[in-house]
């Protein structure tokens, strides 16, 4: 089937707004991007995007598949059967699919029960977004995500972590530097992992040709993640100008995640545990404080949410997108580079991520120009059209 798209403007996910051209689809793929006027005379279906702006489908590189942004997540989890717990994910991700986001990084699940749902999703028997899956998020004994990750302390123990996730069949490696918010009797400021510790378990994750993703929220954390050579920080809270220096040196991506803190604090009232509450107003300045310092610097970032954590819905992934221009003092147009190329370049997908010839299909229609309106892009009422694959997967 091969449809052209053309009315409105083009945003091809580099930074280039395009007017007066037109995007041309055949089957799963982009197959021509030229102006308007060398598709004359074109007969076949057309999609008018006259008022609105075609853009590259949104990457949302930290989702929790398997929760739902219960107030409590963990224990909503406990009470599902294994089988209950893989169709909540399904859904999760369909429903992140038509939120305009078409590709995902989980970052940790629940005893690898939403690899189902990535092999369906990935393989076209469902239809949802692109996913990679980290399986068992890698802690030491009573560190951030104990409760459903793998527990391993020391080099060795930490080596064979890895080397079961990637026996798993996991994606990427997910390592964690500090403490965390969603677990309780631990501070999101206190370094876990040693060093050595993190340095030998990325050293072999990227020995077996995976990316490695650390939660680290700490300032001592993200160092020994940093120089450890992971490719990406997650939350990154409590930056100094020494990580800030490393990590842009190095070339390592930030994952800012700032829905995750929002919401919380936002619903506070509403069921969540005291102890994330207690600890989500202590660091939501500094979280802030350093994501505008990262991105001062000139930093890589890549879009993500934590989707998932308490009142932190599948299918608002995109509201990330307002959160980073109105509280981190991020472009537009940056921001949009930050969702959709730079997401795909951290997750490894170089079909996707922007509009070009021979780019996988993934496509979202908005109202408006998003470059001179976040909104447009994210909020989920101005978005027209999602297309995944060359699949229509929502229509206003």
């Amino acid at each position: 089937m091969t449809t052209l798209y053309a009315g409105g403007l083009v945003f091809d996910g580099t930074g280039q707004l395009l007017e007066n051209h037109g995007v041309l689809v055949e089957g799963a793929a982009i197959a021509r991007v030229a102006p308007l006027d060398e598709f004359d005379g074109f007969a076949g279906d057309r999609v008018d995007t006259t008022g609105g702006t075609l853009l590259p489908g949104l990457v949302d590189c930290h989702v929790h598949l398997c929760h739902g942004g219960e107030a409590n997540p963990h224990a909503a989890m406990v009470v599902l059967r294994d089988s209950q717990i893989t169709m909540k994910a399904l859904a999760n991700a369909q429903t992140t699919l038509r939120g305009g986001i078409t590709s995902v990084r989980d970052c940790g699940g629940k005893d690898y029960l939403e690899f189902a749902v990535r092999d369906a999703c990935n393989s076209g028997q469902q239809l949802g977004p692109t996913i990679r899956a980290s399986g068992r998020m890698i802690c030491m004994t009573g560190g951030h995500g104990n409760r459903l990750g793998r527990v391993a302390d020391g080099v060795d123990e930490v080596v064979k972590a890895v080397r079961e996730q990637v026996h798993a069949g996991s994606d990427l490696i997910k390592i964690m530097a500090t403490g965390g918010v969603m677990t309780p009797g631990v501070n999101p400021e206190d370094a876990h992992y040693t060093a050595e510790e993190m340095a030998a378990g990325i050293s072999e994750g990227h020995r077996f040709h995976k990316t490695c993703a650390s939660h680290a929220q700490g300032s001592e954390g993200i160092l020994n993640a940093v120089r450890g050579g992971i490719d990406s920080i997650e939350h990154g809270i409590f930056m100094t100008d020494e990580c800030v220096e490393e990590m842009t040196r190095r070339g390592t991506y930030l994952v800012p995640t700032l829905a995750a803190v929002k919401n919380i604090i936002a619903h506070k009232d509403q069921g969540v545990p005291a102890y994330a509450v207690e600890k989500c107003e202590r660091i939501v300045v500094d979280h802030i404080r350093s994501i505008r310092m990262f991105y001062a610097a000139g930093g890589k970032i890549a879009m993500g949410t934590d989707a998932g954590t308490p009142y932190n819905r599948h299918g608002l992934n995109a509201m990330e997108l307002q959160y980073m221009v109105e509280e981190a003092g991020i472009s537009p147009t940056d921001c949009l580079i930050i969702s959709t190329r730079n997401g795909a370049d951290l997750m490894r997908l170089d079909d996707r991520g922007t509009i070009a010839e021979g780019k996988a299909a993934d496509l979202l229609i908005v109202d408006g120009n998003p470059t001179t309106d976040i909104a447009m892009a994210a909020m989920a009422e101005n978005h027209r059209m999602v297309v995944k694959n060359g699949v229509v997967a929502k229509a206003r």
